[in-house]
């Protein structure tokens, strides 16, 4: 119980490689076993030393990160943290590393390395545990690259086909709430992908830095049927669309008339998150009632469990994710002790849920479990 986490650190800059190690080193739970500049040496490493976690440069010599990383997940899926660079390239990148498989990412400042990145060093060796203990899933085949934000909404190869209508039957009131954080930006993904271009308004929160929330968007506006977009402060909150927080930033939503509008704000980190679960939820508790659906995905920690009961108490029903499909539990399991949960499903399962109960439109009973 008391072994530390090994952590193999692959960057092709000396200066980072040494800063990395250092950082991991002054942790007691945890300990540097190796560096590597390149990932030809890496992945000797790997082999002999079988660490826990390793933390990932994108740009480097003779194979670049994401060229490994998608050989890695196929051949030997372990945890792996991205370090990323906080570019417009940078966040692009960094999206696709999270479709591969990698954990979680941290940015990386482009100068002033040294001291940016001993401002991180909490932060990084946080996402270091969070990633010991996540469930990693070897990649059976590599995803089509993203096509970008200018891609048509035609459907990619592998999208499921196209949901029934549902707009029809329902009141325009009606708006769906997901929160998630480590693993979220795949599960995302998966739920979106399978919703109709017709259904009720989506607002979601993302644990995710500033910069890399407008290419999370980009990417999922690429592949879905619905529109998504990053949260503007006093927009209308439409059918049809998926709202996301901005990196960085709180996003909730408030009453104008009969229509919802989007609240982004500055306010103070809540629960160590800003963008935070529990802000949000508690903004579609107090504004949507029985109207709201609530749905909470994988995440370490607790960020949302309690305003997502509120939401319940207000009349929303709620689905969970499941342990089993998680990468990590956390923010779920904190979720269901909270009371908050309606049905717990499996990732792949939830759309169908969410689409089955909105059909049953208002007049359906709320069964608790």
């Amino acid at each position: 119980m008391n072994r530390k986490i090994r952590v193999i650190v692959v960057d092709d800059s000396a200066l980072v490689r040494s800063l990395l190690a250092e950082i991991i080193n002054r942790q007691h739970d945890m300990e540097c076993i190796g560096t590597a500049n390149d990932p030809l040496i890496a992945r000797e490493m790997i082999r002999e030393l079988n660490p826990d976690v390793i933390t990932l440069d994108v740009e480097m010599p003779r194979m670049d990160g994401i060229d490994f990383l998608g050989r890695l997940m196929r051949l030997r899926p372990m945890p792996v943290l991205m370090i990323s660079t906080l570019t417009e390239r940078g966040a692009e990148v960094t999206m696709r590393a999270l479709e591969l498989g990698a954990v979680d990412f941290v940015a990386k400042p482009r100068i002033g390395v040294s001291n940016g990145l001993q401002e991180l060093a909490t932060q990084i060796v946080d996402k270091i545990r969070v990633a010991s203990v996540a469930q990693v899933r070897r990649l059976t085949a590599v995803p089509a690259a993203h096509a970008g934000a200018s891609a048509a909404h035609g459907a990619p190869a592998g999208r499921p086909p196209a949901a029934v209508s549902l707009l029809g039957r329902l009141s325009t009131e009606k708006i769906i709430a997901i929160g998630a954080s480590t693993g979220g930006t795949e599960a995302i993904k998966e739920v979106l992908t399978r919703l109709p271009a017709d259904c009720p308004a989506i607002v979601i929160t993302q644990h995710m830095p500033p910069g890399f929330t407008t290419s999370f968007a980009a990417r999922l506006n690429s592949l879905c049927q619905i529109t998504v977009k990053e949260a503007s402060h006093g927009e209308r909150i439409l059918p049809g669309h998926a709202y996301i927080a901005p990196g960085g930033k709180h996003f909730s939503i408030s009453r104008s008339g009969a229509n919802y509008v989007a609240v982004v704000d500055d306010a103070p980190p809540v629960n160590r998150h800003k963008p935070s679960v529990e802000v949000l939820f508690k903004s579609v508790a107090a504004c949507a009632g029985r109207n709201a659906y609530g749905v909470m995905l994988t995440g370490m920690g607790a960020d949302g469990a309690a305003a997502m009961r509120e939401m319940r108490d207000a009349g929303s029903y709620n689905f969970v994710q499941d342990e089993a499909s998680c990468v990590v539990f956390g923010m779920p399991r904190e979720a269901i002790a909270h009371g908050a949960a309606d049905e717990v499903l499996s990732l792949l399962q939830i759309a169908s849920a969410l689409l089955t109960k909105l059909r049953g439109g208002s007049e359906q009973v709320h069964h608790r479990i």
